[in-house]
C-alpha cells in the first residue's frame, strides 16, 4: 500500500486542507456539534479507507445527507437519538453488502456520471465565491440551492459582492495565483515542486498573512471567516466532545425509518461516487462495489457509536485526491490520520486558516472537475448523451446532487425507450412481384414490450395485398407482448389480403394460424 508514498502523501495533505473545511461545514449545515463532523472525517478517512476497496476514493461525512440529518434530529427528540439511526443505518448497509446491492452501481448511464461530475464542479466553484471574498454566512458544505441561511446559490453571490472583507479577498487571490502557479510552472520544474503541493503552500501563506495583519484595522481577518476547529482545554475536554448514542429509542418506529433513509441515501451517493471516481481515475482501477457497502457501513456503525455523522464516499474530495495524483488507499487513510492528529495537537493553528483560502484551492478542484470542453465533448457525441447529461448539471446547481441525478437518470431512460422503440426490427421493400408488395422485416435479438409501439405502428402501416417475410431467426427473446401483436395482426391481415411468411429456425411457415401456438411450443433458449 505504501509503495506509492510518495504520490500518496502530498495527495493526503491537500485532501486533509478539502476535507477540514466541508467536515465542520456539513456539521453546522446539519444542525450537529461540530466535532461531529471531524469525527465522521476521521472515521471515513482511517476505518472505511482501510477496509474498502477503492484505491482513489475518499469518504467522510455528506452535504447530500445534511438536510436529512437536520430534519432527523428534531424529529428524533436529539443528537444522541439520532445517531441510533446512524448506527442502525450501518447495520442495514452491511445488509445490502451481503446482498450483493453493489451492483446496482454499475447501471448509472455514463452521460449522467458525467454531468453529476459537471454538476457538482459548477457547484464548488458556484458555492466557494462568497467564502473566497470573505463573505461566510452559508456554512462550508451546504451545496444545495436553496440554503440553510435562507439564501439561494445565486443570491449569496450577490451578497457576497456586497459584504466583500478585504483581508480574506486579498489572501484569496494570493492563494489562487500560488496554485496556478505551482499547478501550471513549478510542478513541471523538479520532483520538489511534486511532493510539496501548491495548497500546502497557499494555506501556510494565508496563516502568515493572518498574523502579520492583525494590528491593521483594513486587512485583519476576523475569526468567522476562520476555520473553527473546537479547542479542547485538556484531554478531559477532549473526550467530553465525543456522543453516544441512547439505544432506549431503538424501538421507536421513526429512528428504523431514519435508518433505513440514512441507508439507502449513503448508499446511493457513495454507489454513484465509485463510479463517478472510477471514471476519472487516469489508471481505470475498478472498485468492488459490494465490498464498498460493507466498508461504508461499518464505518457508519464506528461513526455513530462515537458520536459521528453519517459517512459517505465523497466526489469532493475524492477528485482532490486524483487531482492531486493519489495512486493508493494510504492517500485516504493518511488523510484521516492528519485529522486525527490536527484537532489533538494543533486546533489553534487550524483555527488562523482563512476559509478563503481553502475557497481557492475548492475553485481548482471544481474547474478540472467541470472543464468547457467536456461540454462539447458531449454535444458531439449526439443528443443522447448530450440532454441526460445536462438535464444532471442543472439539476444538481438548481436543486441537489439526488434530485439531480434522479433527473438525470429519468431523461436517461427516456433516451432508451427511444432507442429501444427504434431498434425493435429492421424493415426494407425488396421487390414487387405478383401484384403485391414484398416486404420483410427482420426483428432484433431481444423484442420486449417496450418496442410495441414501432411494431404496430409498422404492421398498422403495410398496405393490402402485401406479402410480409418476418424473420425471427435471431430473435432470443421475444416478450409475450409482442407475440399477441402479431397474433392479432394474423387475424386482420386476411382481412386486408396481406399474405404472411414465417422463418424461424425451425423453418418456414406460411400464413400461421397462431403465433401464441407457434411460440408456445417455439424451444427455450437460454436467454428466455
Amino acid at each position: 500500500m505504501f509503495k506509492y508514498i510518495k504520490n500518496d502523501l502530498p495527495a493526503s495533505i491537500v485532501v486533509f486542507f478539502v476535507a477540514l473545511p466541508l467536515c465542520l461545514g456539513i456539521a453546522l449545515a446539519s444542525g450537529a456539534p461540530l466535532f461531529s463532523g471531524l469525527i465522521a472525517g476521521i472515521v471515513g478517512g482511517i476505518v472505511v479507507g482501510s477496509l474498502s476497496g477503492s484505491k482513489i476514493g475518499v469518504s467522510g461525512p455528506a452535504a447530500g445527507l445534511a438536510a436529512i440529518v437536520l430534519t432527523a434530529i428534531g424529529t428524533l427528540g436529539g443528537y444522541e437519538n439520532f445517531l441510533v439511526a446512524v448506527v442502525l443505518g450501518g447495520i442495514i448497509q452491511l445488509i445490502f453488502g451481503v446482498l450483493k446491492a453493489g451492483i446496482i452501481g454499475y447501471y448509472f448511464p455514463s452521460s449522467v456520471i458525467k454531468g453529476m461530475l459537471t454538476g457538482i464542479g459548477i457547484i464548488i466553484i458556484l458555492k466557494q465565491i462568497p467564502h473566497f471574498f470573505g463573505y461566510d454566512a452559508d456554512p462550508e458544505g451546504d451545496f444545495a440551492f436553496f440554503q440553510v441561511d435562507g439564501e439561494t446559490t445565486f443570491s449569496e453571490i450577490i451578497n457576497a459582492i456586497n459584504h466583500i472583507t478585504p483581508g480574506s479577498a486579498l489572501i484569496g487571490i494570493i492563494g489562487l495565483a500560488i496554485l496556478l502557479l505551482w499547478d501550471k510552472v513549478l510542478s513541471k520544474k523538479g520532483k520538489f515542486f511534486k511532493l510539496v503541493q501548491g495548497p500546502l503552500v497557499a494555506v501556510i501563506v494565508g496563516i502568515i498573512f493572518f498574523v502579520i495583519t492583525q494590528s491593521n484595522e483594513f486587512l485583519r481577518i476576523e475569526q468567522s471567516h476562520l476555520v473553527s476547529v473546537p479547542v479542547p482545554e485538556g484531554i478531559d475536554s477532549f473526550i467530553g466532545q465525543f456522543s453516544f448514542p441512547n439505544f432506549a429509542v431503538i424501538a421507536n418506529p421513526e429512528v428504523w425509518i431514519v435508518a433505513f433513509t440514512i441507508a439507502l441515501v449513503a448508499s446511493l451517493e457513495t454507489l454513484l461516487c465509485v463510479e463517478a471516481t472510477d471514471k476519472l481515475d487516469p489508471h481505470k482501477n475498478v472498485t468492488p462495489t459490494n465490498r464498498e457497502l460493507l466498508a461504508q457501513g461499518t464505518g457508519n456503525i464506528i461513526s455513530g457509536l462515537i458520536g459521528g455523522l453519517p459517512i459517505t464516499q465523497v466526489i469532493v474530495r475524492s477528485s482532490a485526491n486524483i487531482q492531486s495524483g493519489g495512486r493508493t488507499k494510504a492517500s485516504a487513510i493518511i488523510h484521516g490520520f492528519f485529522l486525527l492528529i490536527s484537532i489533538i495537537l494543533i486546533p489553534r493553528l487550524l483555527n488562523m486558516i482563512p476559509l478563503s483560502v481553502l475557497a481557492a484551492v475548492l475553485f481548482i478542484v471544481g474547474f478540472k472537475l467541470a472543464k468547457p470542453a467536456l461540454f462539447k465533448q458531449m454535444y458531439d457525441l449526439g443528443w443522447k448523451q448530450f440532454i441526460p447529461f445536462t438535464v444532471t448539471v442543472v439539476g444538481i446547481v438548481f436543486t441537489d446532487l439526488l434530485v439531480g441525478i434522479g433527473l438525470g437518470l429519468a431523461v436517461g431512460i427516456v433516451v432508451i425507450l427511444i432507442k429501444s422503440y427504434q431498434n425493435s426490427h429492421f424493415l426494407h421493400i425488396e421487390d414487387k412481384s405478383n401484384g403485391k408488395h414484398k416486404i420483410k422485416m427482420t426483428l432484433a435479438e431481444e423484442v420486449t414490450f417496450f418496442n410495441k409501439g414501432a411494431i404496430l405502428k409498422e404492421l398498422d402501416s403495410l398496405p393490402m395485398d402485401t406479402y410480409l417475410e418476418l424473420d425471427v431467426r435471431k430473435t432470443r427473446y421475444l416478450d409475450n407482448d409482442i407475440i399477441e401483436i402479431l397474433d392479432d395482426f394474423a387475424f386482420k391481415a386476411k382481412e386486408r389480403n396481406i399474405d404472411i411468411q414465417l422463418v424461424s429456425e425451425r423453418g418456414v411457415v406460411e400464413n400461421p394460424e397462431s403465433f401464441i401456438e407457434f411460440f408456445s411450443l417455439r424451444p427455450k433458449t437460454s436467454k428466455n
